[in-house]
This record gives C-alpha cells, sequence and structure tokens, in this order.
C-alpha cells in the first residue's frame, strides 16, 4: 500500500525490515538507527548533533514496533524532509488492541497536556513503555505525532521532528 505524501516533503530514504529479523535481533536496531540518522543527516547544518537526535527519536520508534511482538510481516521505514522538517512515517504489523492502545496515546499529545501526561506516566511504574516513549517523543523533542490510516493489521505513524531548531 503506496502512502500518500503531503508534496512539501521530499522523499529522502526507505528502510524494510522483516519484523522476524527486527525481533530476534533487537540490540542491532541501535546501530541501524544511528546509520540511517548519519545517512539522512549528512547536510544539516551541524550534521553529527542532527543525527545524534535523529538517531535517538528513531531508536524509539523502532522500540514502539519491537513492543508489538509481532513477528510476521515487514516494518517500512520512510524519511521525508520539508525545510527544517524530517518527517518519519514507520509502518509495522500491530494488533487492533495495540492500535487502540496507540490511539489512545496520541490523543493524549494531542490533548495538549503532553507534559503533565508524560510526567504522569515515567512516575507509573505500572505505565508501559510505548506510552513514555511517544509522550517523550513529543514533549523532548516538540515531535508532532499522528497515526495514518492503513490496512488491517497495519499501524503508520508519521512523526515530525525539527530537530535543528531544538536547543538542547
Amino acid at each position: 500500500m503506496e502512502m500518500q505524501v503531503d508534496a512539501a516533503f521530499e522523499p529522502l530514504l526507505e528502510l524494510e525490515m522483516e519484523m522476524g529479523a527486527l525481533v530476534a535481533d533487537w540490540p542491532h536496531c541501535d546501530q541501524c538507527a544511528a546509520y540511517v540518522a548519519c545517512m539522512v543527516s549528512h547536510d544539516r547544518h551541524d550534521p553529527i548533533r542532527h543525527a545524534n537526535l535523529l538517531s535517538a527519536a528513531l531508536n524509539e520508534l523502532f522500540e514502539m514496533s519491537f513492543h508489538t511482538r509481532e513477528y510476521n510481516g515487514v516494518l517500512t521505514c520512510r524519511f521525508y524532509r520539508s525545510g527544517p522538517i524530517e518527517r518519519i512515517e514507520l509502518t509495522f504489523p500491530c494488533s487492533v488492541e495495540q492500535r487502540h492502545s496507540y490511539e489512545a496515546i496520541v490523543a493524549r499529545i494531542e490533548n495538549g497536556q503532553a507534559l503533565a501526561n508524560y510526567l504522569d506516566v515515567i512516575t507509573d511504574d505500572a505505565a508501559r513503555a510505548e506510552h513514555a516513549i511517544l509522550l517523550g517523543l513529543a514533549v523532548n523533542y516538540d515531535a508532532r505525532i499522528e497515526l495514518s490510516d492503513q490496512e488491517a493489521g497495519m499501524t503508520t505513524f508519521v512523526v515530525d521532528l525539527a530537530l535543528e531548531r531544538l536547543l538542547n
């Protein structure tokens, strides 16, 4: 299923990985995120800083797909750029229940209380890691996060990051 992308966004890179490989060799996801981030960041004002920030954010998104514990199917990660904004579209297999959980998290972000929700989640030992991950991206990276409509059994996160404008 081909995604419709805002015409203002130029395609940069696409990565595809079998979910079984991702789940079986989780420690290599950090290396993959770092490599891809370096490729995407090479022409930014401070490419090393940009790559470090992008790698950390991408690794968090990869972790979202890891938490689904889906062993079948394909993870697809597409990168786009429009001026100072990097867009990551991450598509992966996901159950209906997990999708509903993600929708609830995104709703918490959109309600304008991301920081308060993030503080609640990181101080709650019973909170699910996915909640802290997405809320953390919204708070720490000023990320705009959406869930895109997708075919049954799949989920797509659309995450816009303006990493060059971050001060810390």
